[in-house]
């Protein structure tokens, strides 16, 4: 039997202590309080490539990297939730071929997400999709609802991947269906939403409530976010989790998305702990 070679123990040495040490990390911040649900903004990928003189579709890799092990040490310190910005609606806007190449993006991702068996089932990993499924493309469609199915059981952590997403769309579809699901209860109890002159009536029954409006939001089936992360230094939302980010804590750290890793996990939970009596008293007066 040929002998190991000694670079290859040293590496599985480094590698060991380098796990233990990023255990032993997670266990002294796991004594804090832990966020339950990051959400990210993935920006960069383009820039990254063009600073690294790389062609575009290098930079997705690398950013499909860089989600990978964001995603590992999330689950590892304790957080159960875990949001990505991937596709807006306004990215329609672009040029037809554009759309095409994200979409063909999309699609490879989800096929090698789905590859990634060891992750997915070590962690219990529940993937969802959210936005309005039906303007992907067939293909991209299809294998998104696949990784939904073959995750449906595992509930011991969630990645919820926002396409086909804007708040200005989530916003007025929960409105409407509210009012919706709402006429349709009074017409059963033999009730009017309003009196002849069109004015609601004060009884609590008419009266859409925030909680009516939460429960038809695409992100109703999980908890607000505790921190909000862009990647690149930028501070814009760009349109996302408008309604949901009211109370979470906004960190931007410099990396572009494909840079992001572990001590940019880290930095947000630090900073999420230091403010956190301050967010949670914000909680309470909303």
């Amino acid at each position: 039997m040929e002998e190991e070679r000694p670079s290859g123990v040293i590496s599985k040495w480094l590698g060991g202590l380098v796990s233990t040490m990023r255990r032993l990390l997670f266990t002294f911040m796991s004594s804090g309080p832990i966020p339950q649900h990051i959400a990210f903004i993935m920006d960069g990928n383009r820039r990254f490539a063009k600073k690294w003189k790389l062609d575009e579709g290098a930079g997705h890799k690398a950013g499909f990297l860089s989600l990978l092990s964001v995603l590992k040490y999330c689950y590892e310190v304790g957080v159960k939730y875990v949001t990505v910005y991937a596709f807006s609606l306004d990215n329609f806007n672009r040029r037809p071929d554009e759309v095409q190449y994200v979409m063909d993006i999309m699609y490879e991702k989800i096929q090698g997400f789905l590859k990634e068996l060891d992750m997915v089932n070590r962690y219990g990993v529940r993937v969802l999709f959210i936005g309005d499924l039906n303007r992907l493309d067939e293909p991209v469609r299809i294998a998104a609802e696949k990784a939904m199915e073959a995750t449906a059981k595992n509930t011991k952590t969630y990645l919820l991947v926002c396409v086909a997403y804007t708040s200005s769309h989530e916003i007025p579809r929960a409105i409407y269906e509210a009012c919706q699901e709402k006429s349709l209860v009074l017409a059963s109890n033999g009730k009017k939403s309003g009196n002849d002159d069109g004015i609601v009536n004060d009884d609590d029954d008419d009266v859409i409530k925030v909680v009516d409006l939460e429960k038809h939001m695409y992100m109703g089936v999980v908890p607000d976010p505790d921190i909000l992360v862009r990647s690149s230094g930028e501070t814009r939302l760009s349109n996302f989790l408008l309604w949901q980010s009211t109370n979470s804590l906004l960190y931007s750290p410099k990396a572009l998305w494909p840079e992001m890793g572990f001590w940019q996990v880290v930095w947000g939970i630090l900073k999420y702990q230091n403010k956190y009596y301050y967010l949670e008293k914000k909680k309470k007066q909303a």
